[in-house]
């Protein structure tokens, strides 16, 4: 027996020194993954940073419409008043554009109606993969909405790169996702055994309904308050209803135009998990137009829900205009303006990273 055993020895030590290598690569992979997300993660947080992406962000914009880009800061010094209801409204919306980007992902990936994915989120029946995704929707949406309520609200602790949130971060932006899959569930209760796009027709409808959003941010923010299991306040008085908020314009400006930022940060960490490539291959890839077609579709899904995430901000209706529509109606020509946003990040950042 003994020489089967020195055999079986001498086997185990050549398979140890040959995953050796492989464990090594392995671990100077996400080191250099790692490293990438690092400087995203300062950029992110740097509002000097924030007013030239903006900048760039708009001329990018113009020069897709074949016109000449003004002065960023032209006609944006002073301040702005708002609805303040518009605003409450806004501030808890970001789950539900993040679940409706999410779920048009799921149905475009693998099938069957938005319906039945939403009865897998309230059933818990998701696996951990497609968890993660709803999740960058999610923190991507609520990311898009911050600067409008102020632009120091993006030094904040837990404004952060989406893959280096904590446990209780990613949790947060989940249940924003499972209270609006509760709603929208039920709210298609009469269509639950249609096709698919006569699903997705019925969310546009609710999507461009003002009293459905107020009826979605009512209960989204009431989620929130009984998960923290603290007691719900009142959504707005009629004194709520009819006060306004001062805003600085120039920050406002800054809002618009940064969306697409946090929509290739979100969409840009979750390639890079998943695939387990460096944030700047991906990037790469982009630019050069030798991204697959699967991966360029999600990354202009999540410049959709961001910019969706922006527009009750600015005006609440503007839920209602043509092109405030799920991502399944959209025609080419939108969804080359969401690229259009991508990819001008990406050349932004390429020499950064």
């Amino acid at each position: 027996m003994k020489p089967f055993f020195r055999l079986l020895k001498l086997l185990c030590i050549i398979t140890l020194v040959s995953c050796a290598p492989t464990q090594n690569k392995t671990m100077e992979q996400e080191q250099k993954i790692n490293g990438e997300l690092s400087k995203l993660n300062l950029l992110l947080r740097d509002s000097a940073f924030a007013i030239t992406v903006a900048a760039t962000q708009e001329a990018a914009y113009y020069q897709g419409l074949g016109k000449t880009s003004p002065a960023f800061d032209s006609g944006t010094t002073g301040v702005i008043k708002k609805s303040a209801l518009d605003e409450k409204i806004a501030t808890n919306l970001a789950g539900f554009y993040a679940l409706e980007c999410g779920i048009g992902v799921l149905v475009d990936q693998n099938g069957n109606t938005p319906v039945y994915w939403l009865q897998k989120i309230v059933g818990h029946q998701l696996d951990s993969s497609q968890i993660l995704l709803l999740n960058r929707f999610a923190n991507a949406t609520w990311k898009a909405g911050q600067p409008f309520r102020g632009m120091n609200r993006i030094t904040r602790e837990n404004f952060i790169v989406a893959s280096l949130l904590s446990k209780e971060e990613v949790q947060k932006d989940y249940d924003q996702v499972l209270a609006a899959a509760i709603k929208l569930s039920d709210a298609l209760k009469t269509v639950a055994n249609e096709p698919a796009a006569t699903q997705f027709k019925k969310i546009s409808e609710l999507m461009k309904d003002k009293a459905f959003a107020l009826e979605m941010a009512k209960h989204m923010e009431a989620s929130y308050y009984i998960t923290l299991k603290k007691p719900v306040p009142l959504f707005s008085s009629p004194a709520d209803d009819t006060a306004t908020v001062i805003k600085n314009a120039f920050e406002e400006k800054v809002a618009t135009n940064i969306a697409g930022f946090y929509a290739f940060e979100c969409g840009l960490t979750y390639l890079s998990g998943v695939q387990q490539k460096l944030p700047s291959v991906i990037l790469q890839s982009i630019i050069d137009g030798s991204i697959n077609k699967a991966d360029k579709l999600l990354l202009e899904r999540f410049a959709n829900a961001t910019w969706k995430a922006g527009q009750p901000f600015r005006s609440i209706e503007r839920i209602t205009r043509d092109n405030f529509t799920p991502f399944y109606f959209l025609s080419p020509e939108e969804k080359d303006k969401d690229w259009v946003q991508i990819t001008s990040v990406a050349k932004m950042l390429k020499p950064l990273l």
